[in-house]
């Protein structure tokens, strides 16, 4: 059998080898892969998702690789889905076309495109644009929709096709992808190459400072390879010859960071929100170890209260349910150990309902479910939307369910 996984031995971003093990979280599946009933039969191996930090430059990543060819050819997640995320797109790109005084002349490359909602934007304004995304049929429905995009991960070489075909880039973005990529260094001589001199590239990735204050340990899976920080981009834009120079705090995602990077040698000054977040950082000391293995301390007693919990539930034959059928559900299912706990889970997602979790195979159904099956108690797994969940459905607990939040601290509803 074809291996899927291989190891980095060294710092995607500044290329040194003194690489620490500093969150070290139980193996899972491909966090995303739910399965049909026909494809139960299909065995889902697990994988490392342990978390290293880079002690020469102070970044933060997994450093086992899962082909990306598994993971995004038959990505199937469209950003349409999303009304807020839609939201977010529109407004950024209203930021976008304001600050940089964009027209009609100018073009604007997606990298990790989706279905082309952002960019739908940008046409709208009459600007011409193209998106690269290597989800292959997320990117046939872009270019129904009217998105012109290539299917295909960017790269170098893509980069120079794309300049050859349609000319250099004022702005290029890519929201929600940075994270995703093994080989960072290609993708930006690409964007580098791409972009007019006086060009901005522009990105967006959930920021290392929220996950650990947050404690969102389960936004680690395999398709985040990288868990962004300030100091360590500065160090690798400087090292290709391009510079940060602005960078926004953002809500998506639990908390993220926009990112203003353009070549180096620029006459304007580089914004003071950047020596602000890494003061920051220094503060958080985000480069060394200390604050990696307190967070690993901290999530492993809210594991220990809420498997102490459900043992209790257990022994009473209650029957207990799960609520959320996400990526970052499986990180939290396996870390925790609780795959064999729940009877079923439940989504908000139609995309989810009749499908079964990632190797374990819990069966997944409507949140309706929860009043049908008459469960007694519910994990809000989808922690970070417990409040909206719990608002939906107050007849649960009206009818006397309750709700269990393990996060921030373990709390029965």
């Amino acid at each position: 059998m074809k291996n899927f996984c291989s190891k980095r031995s060294t710092c995607r971003l500044c290329g040194e080898s003194n690489l620490e093990l500093v969150l070290p979280l139980k193996p899972t599946p491909i966090a995303d892969h739910y399965v049909t009933i026909e494809q139960q039969h299909i065995i889902q191996e697990t994988y490392p998702l342990d978390l290293y930090l880079c002690e020469s430059c102070g970044h933060v990543q997994l450093l086992d690789v899962i082909d990306p060819e598994i993971l995004f050819r038959e990505y199937s997640y469209v950003t349409s889905v999303s009304s807020g995320l839609v939201r977010h797109f529109q407004e950024h790109s209203n930021q976008l076309i304001e600050r940089l005084s964009l027209s009609p002349r100018d073009f604007v490359v997606e990298i990790g495109s989706n279905d082309g909602s952002f960019l739908k934007f940008f046409q709208e304004a009459g600007i011409h644009v193209l998106g690269v995304d290597p989800a292959l049929e997320v990117a046939k429905k872009a270019v129904a929709s009217g998105v012109n995009t290539l299917p295909s991960y960017f790269t170098a070489e893509v980069a120079r096709e794309i300049l050859q075909d349609f000319g250099p880039a004022r702005v290029i973005c890519a929201n929600n992808v940075f994270a995703h990529i093994d080989n960072l260094r290609t993708v930006v001589d690409g964007v580098y190459h791409l972009m007019f001199d006086d060009g901005v590239f522009v990105f967006e990735v959930s920021y290392l400072v929220d996950i650990v204050e947050k404690m969102l340990f389960d936004t680690v899976y395999h398709e985040h390879l990288c868990y962004h920080s300030i100091k360590p981009l500065c160090t690798f834009f400087n090292m290709v010859g391009m510079e940060l120079f602005d960078v926004e705090r953002i809500p998506t995602k639990g908390g993220s960071i926009r990112c203003w990077v353009r070549k180096a040698g620029h006459s304007k000054p580089v914004a003071d929100s950047v020596q602000l977040l890494l003061d920051l950082e220094t503060e958080l000391m985000l480069d060394k170890v200390h604050p990696y293995k307190h967070l690993l301390r901290r999530i492993n007693a809210i594991k220990h209260q809420l498997l102490v919990l459900i043992e209790d539930i257990k022994l009473r034959g209650l029957k207990l349910a799960g609520y959320g059928a996400s990526a970052t559900v499986t990180t939290l299912l396996y870390h925790f150990e609780m795959t064999d706990v729940f009877d079923f889970l439940v989504d908000d997602n139609p995309r989810k309902h009749n499908t079964y979790s990632p190797d374990k195979h819990i069966p997944v159904y409507s949140s309706d479910v929860i009043y049908e099956q008459q469960a007694d108690y519910v994990v809000i797994l989808a922690w970070p939307y417990a409040e909206v969940i719990v608002q939906r459905h107050k007849n649960f607990l009206d009818q006397g369910g309750h709700f269990i939040l393990p996060f921030p601290e373990v709390k029965v509803l």
